[in-house]
């Protein structure tokens, strides 16, 4: 094929798989309905099984149900033959996928699912297949054309299924009352989690690594604070702990560049008063925001009207957050 048949096939496969998708949206109605309430019972976990590409698209929605609030695992179906059935229990949920509902695979594990007592949802195109009529709740998809060119691999079949799943992982998250807050609980590693739960207490340099001192000292003073914590920049601390300036290097160098005594000035007379400051608690990804709309390289923390600690946008960024 040349480039302009390339596209052109390739555009045929998505208006199919489009179709299908526009088919099912206006399918919608009570089963997707009696599935969801039997989803958000949460009286167990929710498993879900598949063979061949249903079987990774369950993979991927028991991911996506697991990390939108409703505990679920994928099952293999062979594999539940011989063994892994045991996973199951009376109060979980299975949810069945087969486009056909006559997957071999799938039909030899039905009568022990029911004997488990679990609930037994099926997501099928064949309202008359054994997988329908062996279910609780049965979710028939529309008739569409499969996107493959031969008509047969799954592609239309299993586009709608993982759409389907989606939106009643959605669904239920929303019911939940699911937030940006426990999605950050289920994704620490990643770099969403970690603007969501990353805050400029984890990351600030405190205690001895802060750089501080005190508003009637002496600008040498500050120079070799800012040098031995390395920094960048060091809070002027009033008696009360309060924070009342700040020094950066590049008021250091400033200062040089006036000619400044370095050894007589004080660092109230260098300090920037009333400095850009932010408090304990505060998201790490908001402290950045602030400090790259303010154009400032660090912040000093503060709880409680006392100064707790400083936070750079190197500490933010090397943790993996990015504004």
């Amino acid at each position: 094929m040349n480039a302009d048949e390339i596209i052109k096939e390739g555009k045929r496969v998505l208006e199919v798989e489009i179709e299908a998708l526009t088919r099912l949206h206006d399918a919608l109605g009570d089963d997707f309905v009696a599935i969801f309430d039997e989803i958000i019972k949460k009286r167990g976990k929710l498993v879900i099984t598949g063979m061949g590409k249903p079987g990774h698209i369950a993979k991927k929605l028991a991911a996506t149900f697991s990390s939108l609030g409703t505990p679920s695992f994928c099952l293999h179906p062979a594999e539940a033959m011989h063994g892994d059935l045991g996973m199951i229990g009376p109060e979980d949920t299975v949810i069945a996928i087969s486009y056909s509902g006559e997957s071999d695979e799938i039909v030899k594990i039905l009568s022990n699912i029911k004997l488990i007592g679990a609930t037994l949802v099926a997501i099928t195109g064949n309202a008359d297949s054994t997988l329908a009529k062996a279910a609780d709740l049965v979710q028939v998809l529309p008739k569409f054309d499969e996107a493959c060119n031969l008509g047969l691999a799954p592609t239309s079949s299993t586009t709608a299924v993982l759409a389907y799943g989606d939106a009643l992982a959605v669904a239920a998250s929303k019911e939940y009352g699911f937030n940006d807050a426990d999605f950050g609980r289920f994704h620490p590693a990643g770099s969403l989690g970690k603007r969501l739960i990353l805050r400029v207490d984890d990351l600030m340099a405190a205690g001895s690594r802060m750089a501080s001192v005190s508003s009637h000292g002496l600008l040498m003073e500050a120079i070799k604070e800012i040098s031995k914590k390395r920094l960048g920049a060091v809070c002027v601390v009033g008696k009360d702990g309060g924070l009342e300036g700040i020094i950066t290097d590049g008021d250091i160098r400033r200062a040089v560049a006036d000619h400044k005594d370095i050894y007589a000035v004080t660092v109230n007379e260098i300090m920037t008063s009333s400095p850009k400051r932010t408090h304990l608690g505060a998201l790490a990804i908001d402290a950045l925001v602030q400090m790259k709309d303010q154009n400032i390289n660090c912040l000093p923390v503060e709880r409680d009207g006392e100064l707790a600690g400083m936070v750079t946008w190197q500490d933010i960024v090397g943790a993996g957050i990015v504004a």
